[in-house]
């Protein structure tokens, strides 16, 4: 499946020069002659850069250090991305071997030739970059808890648009409040694993890892954008403004989640100087419908029409299940679709700037 998800031969779906024939599996760009070969890869740490800028002077003015609770925004995800590109990276060399011998030997040397220390150094750098970007992307994003939330005229905007009505109501009559919440949970919860999955797998399964360093900026893009967007309208979302609304669900993990994220935020309001006080909600722009939708995207742009079609169902499914469980306005899912268009494209611009069809 490695060859028909990313494949390592004959035309290229994201390049436009020629591509190695199949029997080369050593990326051309993972062992640069000269350090000019890599100048692509700057403006990611120039991004990386400034973002974290941007968030130490905020740090400064709301008066709330730069934190990692528990090691669960920085530390536990970088040591479980370079996990899973390790297991990722030995999977994929064994799949290479399948229709030789299959043995451990050609695995071996698969991997070898696959995973010259330089293109391992590239995909871990990728890795760090993008968890740095993350890490100031949630104390950002815990930090816009001290502005004051617009919910009453998304609210007001969303109800003029449905003639009057919550369509979080209209979806409950539809669907009932009962066997699809179990299903729309799972839908729902099931991004926390598609996320990490996609930001090793954009690394490992390309031909070259340059390839795989558009999906990754795209997915920087997103946490940037998307706390750009918590800012611009603060908003905790309507399952905060209008409870009565999903009073009537039956109780599953993201009603669960829902009332962790309320009570950290209040202890984040009451005592900002507590080492463990840390919010999680904000609701403009939905970042699970930008980061899926970018998956989609990038599946398009990989050539992966199949893959992206299956991603598409899902991401409605996404976009129900938001609306659903009032973790967003409907016009939030409007512009995480907007908010992925906009990444990826950034994404495109900064890996290839002379431009790729």
């Amino acid at each position: 499946m490695v060859d028909d998800v990313f494949p390592a031969s004959g035309a290229s779906a994201v390049d436009d020069r020629p591509v190695r024939p199949a029997h080369t599996l050593v990326d051309p760009e993972a062992r640069p002659r000269r350090l000019a070969d890599l100048r692509w890869l700057l403006p990611v740490w120039v991004l990386v850069a400034a973002f974290a800028l941007v968030t130490a002077y905020w740090s400064h003015h709301v008066g709330v250090p730069l934190r990692d609770p528990e090691g669960k925004m920085f530390r536990g995800r970088l040591a479980s991305s370079v996990a899973w590109f390790a297991v990722l990276a030995v999977a994929e060399s064994a799949w290479r071997t399948r229709r030789t011998t299959g043995s451990l030997r050609s695995t071996v040397r698969t991997f070898r030739e696959r995973w010259p220390w330089q293109r391992v150094a590239l995909a871990l750098s990728g890795l760090l970059a993008y968890h740095l970007v993350y890490v100031c992307y949630r104390n950002l994003k815990s930090w816009d808890a001290f502005n004051t939330p617009q919910d009453a005229h998304l609210e007001a905007f969303e109800r003029w648009i449905f003639a009057g009505h919550s369509p979080a109501d209209l979806l409950h009559e539809i669907l009932g409040q009962h066997y699809a919440a179990y299903v729309l949970a799972e839908i729902y919860q099931a991004f926390t694993y598609f996320v990490p999955f996609s930001v090793v797998a954009c690394l490992v399964f390309t031909q070259r890892i340059r390839q795989g360093f558009v999906f990754l900026t795209a997915g920087m893009w997103v946490w940037v954008l998307g706390v750009g967007s918590y800012y611009l309208i603060p908003t905790l979302g309507p399952f905060a403004s209008a409870p009565a609304d999903f009073a009537g669900l039956t109780h599953t993990g993201v009603t669960s989640t829902q009332a962790e994220y309320l009570t950290e935020r209040l202890q984040l309001l009451t005592d900002r100087g507590a080492p463990d006080a840390f919010a999680s909600i904000s609701a403009f722009a939905s970042l699970h419908v930008a980061f899926t939708c970018t998956i989609v995207l990038m599946l398009r742009y990989y050539g992966q029409d199949r893959l992206a079609r299956i991603m598409t169902v899902y991401l409605a499914a996404v976009m129900v299940a938001t609306v659903y469980f009032g973790m967003h306005f409907v016009v939030d899912d409007i512009a995480g679709v907007l908010l992925a268009l906009a990444a990826v494209h950034l994404a495109r611009l900064m890996i290839w700037p002379r431009g790729r069809t």
